[in-house]
């Protein structure tokens, strides 16, 4: 079996170490980095170029379905298995929209995370048990074509960034150093996200990132 270059993200520290562990007992799967924040895996999958992410949704700095979108952007050969805690059906068909060809409950990876993985890699598209029975392949593919509608959010991807951030309580300077932007740039990019979402405050902003999944609300 030809050998598998795998990226772990995840900002539970001794989770992931689990994870590695247990990946490393197969000789065809090389763990060739891992990260807890979604900043730093854009950038280490740009210089990696693994053949799959194995992520979470809920992590620091950016989320799992923005990296998803921006990991797509720039390479497409690169697959995505989200692993996540969540079991809400509304996260897995936003990590479809995104691109991701995997979703995976947490409590499922004992004794699927493998099947996943091997699935991933061989072109198909794996959904844990326990969210999988209530989809068919027409609906699996509607999501991944960007049918469903659920993708319709008007921010433009670096604005989806600064949005996080700031529903982060990430102040204009943080979120300048950051992104590697002006203090100016993240000013501008506040106020076109403010306009576009007809929202004035801050709080509101909070609420719409809880609502679109980019933050999660516990």
């Amino acid at each position: 079996m030809a050998s598998c270059r795998i990226i772990l993200a995840d900002d539970h520290l001794m989770f992931r170490q689990g994870i590695k562990v247990l990946l490393e007992t197969m000789e065809h799967l090389e763990i060739v980095g891992e990260v807890g924040n979604g900043l730093k895996l854009v950038q280490m999958a740009r210089q990696l170029h693994p053949n799959i992410v194995i992520m979470d949704i809920s992590m620091p700095g950016l989320r799992g379905l923005e990296a998803t979108r921006e990991i797509k952007a720039f390479d497409q050969n690169i697959k995505v298995l989200i692993l996540t805690m969540h079991k809400d059906t509304k996260y897995l068909y936003h990590a479809l929209s995104a691109g991701a060809e995997g979703f995976l409950v947490k409590e499922d990876a004992d004794t699927e995370l493998f099947d996943a993985i091997d699935v991933i890699c061989s072109g198909g598209t794996f959904i844990s048990p326990l969210l999988s029975v209530a989809l068919t392949d027409d609906v699996i593919r509607m999501y991944q074509q960007g049918e469903s509608g659920l993708d319709m959010d008007p921010l433009t991807t670096r604005e989806r960034e600064v949005l996080t951030l700031i529903a982060e309580g990430k102040s204009n300077k943080e979120i300048a150093d950051l992104l590697f932007i002006s203090v100016r740039t993240t000013q501008h990019h506040r106020a076109n996200i403010m306009k576009k979402l007809n929202i004035r405050k801050t709080a509101d902003l909070v609420r719409y990132a809880i609502r679109c999944g980019y933050i999660s609300s516990a």
